[in-house]
């Protein structure tokens, strides 16, 4: 079987990967205005929890992960993590400001049940940020950029979503969406991710 890849072990490489990872959470970042209680959910190792905390230390601000792994990871960095999951999280109605979900509903078997759960957990008016990537771009760009060992790694990706069928699914749930912008270009052929803007009803 092969080992996934370990984001820390690829962001420490530096680089036009690590230059785009700090790109994409600039632009992710940049939508968070007055929310104060916020939830990463699906932190990964906790590489956008630790910008998180470091661009609003006033906030409480957690990371929830379904991988003990992941989570171990982001204790041994002093990061505010615990072990949930997606489908039925540990947390009251209507107590998030923010969610983040990035790089995670590719991975879901039921992702319209983890979507529901999170528009359960916002409060009205909350701010979802929701992105996703465009994985045949992925490939032929890590393929580009002579990351041959990257482009063809099993993604271990359930669906390739589309930012119409997104569009759609989320409206179904209940949110209402303000922007879609695709990363790093405008058009979707051409660019590596969608990321999704969007408030509960």
């Amino acid at each position: 079987m092969t080992p996934p890849l370990l984001q820390r072990e690829q962001y420490g490489k530096g680089g036009i990967g690590r230059w785009y990872w700090d790109y994409r959470d600039q632009r992710i970042l940049s939508y968070i205005r007055d929310e104060k209680n916020i939830l990463d959910l699906g932190c990964g190792e906790g590489i956008t929890l630790a910008k998180l905390l470091q661009n609003f230390p006033d906030r409480h601000i957690v990371g929830v992960d379904f991988s003990p792994e992941k989570v171990n990871i982001c204790e041994q960095h002093q990061l505010p993590v615990h072990r949930g999951d997606a489908y039925a999280l540990r947390l009251e109605d209507h107590s998030v400001d923010c969610c983040l979900f990035l790089e995670v509903v590719e991975h879901l078997l039921e992702p319209l049940q983890a979507l529901q759960e999170i528009h359960r957990v916002l409060r009205k008016g909350g701010l979802f940020l929701l992105l996703f990537p465009h994985d045949r771009l992925f490939k032929v760009a890590r393929i580009g950029f002579l990351k041959f060992k990257e482009a063809f790694l099993p993604s271990g990706h359930v669906k390739q979503w589309t930012p119409w069928e997104m569009q759609e699914t989320l409206g179904r749930v209940g949110f209402a969406i303000q922007e879609m912008n695709c990363l790093p270009f405008h058009y979707w052929w051409c660019s590596l991710h969608c990321l999704v803007v969007a408030r509960k009803k």
